[in-house]
């Protein structure tokens, strides 16, 4: 579905992005894990055309044809099925739940697709049918990122990406929308998951690239990678068997 190579992002002088490359085939949840400042959220704003890549291209398959997406601006970007959640949710807060969710719907065309399309999302997250009206703004943390997801999902992506949906909410909430995650991508959504928690992440995904300063140091099936010496040290602690 969407192959990366040999990307290249500069902030000014600051070389962000090094060479990055990954592949995300339809059907899967891919996680990219790293410490903070490795780059994750440059190339998941760069996936999104929120930024321009100094080199590399992003090549992404849509039903009519491959598009090279480094040059493409990202209103395109979502008409052609890609939808970010960004990190810290950046919901409208002075704007009602119903509000937050039609903008995400801009794209379609029709009402009565945008009803079931909402539908979808309360079923999915039952918390914000009961705050349809309530200004987005005074929702908890984990509600917001509920609204960030289902606003996401109003345009109907065929690609999903997610930036650090479990920063600043508390840990039930963040096990309840990390199962609904996975009834996403069951439901046919690919997944592209950029997250602190590697080992809440890794126990979701399919596959894992791990990001250090901008380049991918390595790769792999999700539960290898959650296995290995290596990632258990630097990303879980040296002994833990969960997060730290």
């Amino acid at each position: 579905m969407l192959t990366v190579e040999n990307l290249h992002v500069h902030y000014g002088a600051i070389h962000a992005l090094k060479g990055v490359s990954l592949n995300i085939k339809t059907g899967e949840i891919v996680t990219l894990i790293g410490s903070n400042g490795a780059g994750k959220t440059t190339l998941v704003r760069t996936l999104s055309g929120l930024l321009r890549p100094s080199a590399g291209r992003i090549e992404y398959q849509t039903p009519s044809a491959v598009r090279d997406l480094a040059r493409e601006p990202s209103h395109h970007i979502v008409e052609y099925g890609i939808a970010q959640v960004p990190e810290g949710r950046m919901v409208f807060a002075n704007l009602s739940v119903q509000d937050n969710l039609e903008l995400g719907a801009y794209v379609s065309k029709s009402s009565k697709q945008q009803r079931s399309d909402m539908d979808r999302v309360f079923q999915l997250f039952p918390r914000l049918k009961e705050r349809l009206k309530q200004s987005a703004g005074t929702l908890s943390g984990g509600e917001q990122q509920m609204l960030a997801i289902g606003r996401a999902l109003m345009s109907r992506p065929s690609l999903l990406l997610l930036d650090e949906p479990s920063l600043g909410i508390a840990p039930t909430l963040v096990q309840q929308i990390f199962r609904t995650l996975v009834e996403i991508n069951k439901e046919g959504t690919t997944i592209f998951l950029i997250e602190q928690d590697a080992y809440l992440a890794l126990e979701t995904a399919h596959r894992a690239y791990v990001l250090e300063t901008g380049q991918i140091t390595m790769e792999g099936k999700a539960s290898d990678l959650l296995k290995n010496p290596k990632i258990r040290e630097a990303y879980l602690g040296e002994n833990s068997q969960g997060p730290v």
